[in-house]
């Protein structure tokens, strides 16, 4: 499980680059999965960089042989390359982080919003192209209560989405309208109001609302429509919060459509800040279910959200090589 792939099978180097530690979740299916493999090993073999994968029965074994992955590519000099989405890519990213080696990344998620900020090209191939060319540089990552983030973290209603999200897709199908009545479903029969004391710059404030946003992505955060002023803070030692005033049901569905719009980050309805440190108490709970790049975990409060100590060592695409950001 987290075994890699025969080192003596696959080429050696011609001095074009560190060998790559190929991390595919395998939760695209087989025949998509074996597709990937054949784009990648036609690329770098082409290339003559030497790489392996990482042998993965599930997306459940992804953590475990990152960290193997991770080991490895250290004592070699090597990169840890997650081929995934953004929760993907989140996981990867903890491992390289934690033994600080060197990331690269081959979006094939939804949104792909970790490698939109910085260029990365969607299509696989071309992502793999690039990656031969990319260079090591440090990016900044979110971090609460140890735990990594790429994109965001939040706590309240976005986890509770995600939950329902994930039950309605493993009951029936892995469909864009069965996310969309389960989001439905949730706003409808959410009830909460988180009750927060927020501590920000030594000052402390009880407040209500059913979720808190936290953005580490300043392409998500111009899309929801945050304060352009805010979200340019971010990545420059900040990150910025949002947190949505409470309202009822019918309000809620009204702001989750215009968030859908690029309208989430309206002043009536938010408030909007940039931080470098965030710590947040859920008042009557110890426990909170959090969600990360879209992973859901329960941390124990309080939580502290902030830039982590050190940056991730991203492999980033040469100007030419890098597309727009849109």
């Amino acid at each position: 499980m987290e075994a890699l792939s025969d080192p003596a099978a696959e080429p050696k180097a011609d001095g074009a680059g560190p060998e790559l530690f190929l991390l595919v979740n395998p939760g695209s299916g087989a025949t998509d999965l074996a597709r990937k493999r054949e784009i990648l090993e036609s690329v770098f073999r082409e290339a003559g960089r030497p790489f392996r994968f990482a042998s993965l029965d599930s997306t459940a074994d992804l953590s475990r042989a990152c960290a193997a992955a991770a080991a490895q590519a250290c004592e070699c000099g090597g990169a840890l390359v997650g081929v995934g989405g953004d929760g993907t890519l989140n996981t990867v990213a903890q491992a390289a982080w934690q033994h600080d080696c060197t990331m690269g990344v081959l979006p094939q998620g939804t949104f792909n919003l970790f490698a939109r900020e910085h260029g990365i090209p969607q299509e696989l191939e071309a992502a793999a192209r690039a990656l031969l060319r990319s260079r090591p540089e440090p990016v900044q990552v979110g971090e609460v209560n140890g735990h990594l983030f790429l994109v965001n973290a939040s706590l309240g209603l976005y986890p509770q989405l995600l939950q329902d999200r994930e039950a309605f897709k493993q009951q029936f199908g892995r469909h864009r309208w069965v996310a969309a009545i389960a989001g439905l479903k949730t706003i409808f029969e959410w009830r909460r109001q988180l009750a927060l004391e927020i501590e920000l710059d030594g000052e402390r404030t009880v407040l209500r609302t059913p979720t808190l946003f936290v953005g580490n992505n300043r392409l998500q955060l111009d899309r929801i429509g945050m304060e352009a002023r805010i979200a340019a803070r971010v990545g420059e030692g900040r990150l910025a919060a949002l947190i949505a005033h409470p309202i009822g049901t019918g309000r809620m569905v009204w702001l989750m459509l215009k968030g859908a719009f690029g309208r989430l980050g309206d002043p009536e309805q938010v408030d909007c800040f940039a931080f470098r440190t965030l710590t947040v108490r859920v008042l009557g709970r110890r426990r909170i279910r959090v969600a990360a790049d879209g992973e859901v975990d329960v941390l124990a409060a309080p939580l502290r959200f902030s830039v982590a100590p050190r940056p991730l060592r991203l492999l980033l695409p040469r100007p030419e090589d890098r597309v727009p950001v849109e």
